[in-house]
């Protein structure tokens, strides 16, 4: 139990930071692109209260955490987007599905600069470094599993994008069972095959770009 308190504790503020500024990306890239619906319900925020769902965000994971399930699921408030306010709405769609993995992308980057500052002065087991990794791990994971092309997760809504027009529709029409679609695979163990080589990719491409960085410090 104290290990499960102490991972807990590692990945709460990671998670909280990696839901946040994911949800707040969504709201930005709405507003810019000509939908003001997210600004106006307060969406386009950094405060984690606006975005977290006491259900989805909360309850759900922490109750699978503590009973050990083999995988973890939650979700965030949706942030409200009006389509038919974005200035180009079937391409407009996928820049704002994009942002909040987006910003998952850019967080995960950030943990691995952190990862370096903090190799250079802690042990690997120190509470701020293992909080690092766990940042690195999870936002790779939001990441990879936001972008699963299934709707309501993001990367269904860029397939919606660029599908043409007939087959896009009915394809959005998935966005009613898109949860248990993905629930189910995650429990049958399928989602697995599609997170791993995109989770891997991801490490992959932000190792290279930050592997200057390695080198100048090291």
């Amino acid at each position: 139990m104290n290990n499960l308190i102490q991972t807990f504790a590692v990945y709460a503020l990671p998670i909280l930071f990696a839901i946040t500024l994911h949800e707040a990306a969504h709201a930005y890239a709405a507003r810019y692109f000509g939908d003001n619906t997210a600004f106006m319900e307060g969406r386009m925020s950094l405060n984690p209260a606006k975005h977290i769902d006491p259900v989805g965000t909360l309850l759900i994971p922490i109750v699978l955490f503590f009973v050990g399930s083999p995988f973890l699921f939650g979700y965030a408030k949706p942030v409200p987007v009006e389509y038919r306010n974005l200035r180009n709405p079937k391409r407009d769609m996928a820049w704002v599905a994009l942002a909040g993995p987006g910003a998952n992308l850019l967080m995960a980057f950030l943990w691995m600069v952190a990862v370096i500052v903090f190799g250079m002065f802690m042990d690997a087991g120190d509470y701020f470094m293992r909080m690092a990794q766990a940042g690195i791990l999870t936002n790779l994971v939001i990441f990879a599993f936001n972008l699963f092309p299934v709707p309501p997760l993001d990367g269904g809504r860029v397939l919606t994008s660029i599908l043409p027009a007939p087959y896009a529709y009915k394809y959005a029409q998935l966005e009613n069972y898109g949860f248990f679609i993905v629930l189910g695979l995650a429990m049958l163990g399928f989602l697995k095959y599609w997170m791993a080589p995109v989770m891997m990719v991801a490490n992959t491409a932000l190792m290279a770009l930050i592997s200057p960085l390695t080198f100048l410090l090291s």
